[in-house]
């Protein structure tokens, strides 16, 4: 059973919150973004995808609910998203990342925030992305064009993938009323200020980039300051 998706909050905090994930094989067929040229990926119910190539093959490509969670097996890069699930004023959004095998080269995965037209040409959200390596990335995507905010990165507390391509991050993204706290397995790693694309209200989904099979536990929103 889904949670409602809109919670009567002041406006000053998180408007919105995460569906929960539906039973293993609660599949519904999806109806392909436009870009989509191949064979359709059946979705959860309410979810919708983007690749980043238009045209890109689609086969094998899977997002599905497994267990309490989320499962994507990418092919393309691609983010995905449920319009329902929205976030504004002040507050957190997080999620666990488990990479589960090795790809040719590191690959990133993590958090869409601030989404606004993610289905249209002018599809535009900022993005929190870890990989195998050990690095974080930050970006804003605004149609075709990618605005650089944080370029790969190093840092402690990204788990780099073991000798079989495996590695658990929690991301979590802390929208304050000036400041936005870019956090991974409970520490800061980044943080901007508050303003245009960065912190603003929008949908919230997920990012996976090429050739990845990833388990995702979330994404989940909750006001600022909460515990849950």
């Amino acid at each position: 059973m889904r949670r409602p998706s809109l919670l009567a909050l002041a406006p000053a905090v998180v408007a919105a919150t995460v569906a929960a994930p539906l039973a293993l094989g609660a599949q519904a067929p999806a109806q392909p973004a436009a870009n989509v040229t191949s064979a359709p990926v059946a979705l959860p119910t309410g979810w919708q995808m983007r690749l980043d190539r238009p045209g890109a093959k689609t086969d094998g490509m899977r997002f599905v609910t497994m267990g309490k969670g989320l499962h994507a097996t990418t092919g393309p890069a691609a983010i995905f998203w449920d319009p329902a699930n929205t976030a504004s004023g002040s507050y957190t959004v997080e999620a666990s990342f488990t990479q589960t095998k090795a790809p040719a080269h590191p690959e990133a995965y993590g958090l869409i925030l601030g989404g606004r037209n993610l289905d249209g040409e002018g599809q535009d959200y900022l993005y929190f992305i870890v990989r195998g390596d050990g690095k974080y990335m930050i970006n804003h995507r605004a149609g075709a064009q990618v605005h650089k905010l944080t370029d790969w990165t190093a840092n402690a507390a990204v788990k780099p993938a073991d000798a079989a391509g495996k590695a658990t991050n929690a991301l979590r993204v802390r929208v304050g009323a000036d400041s936005v706290r870019f956090d991974v397995n409970g520490t800061q790693v980044d943080a901007k200020p508050r303003g245009g694309m960065v912190g603003r209200d929008g949908i919230v989904g997920l990012r996976v980039n090429h050739m990845l099979d990833v388990h995702v536990d979330g994404p989940r929103v909750s006001a600022a300051g909460s515990t849950r």
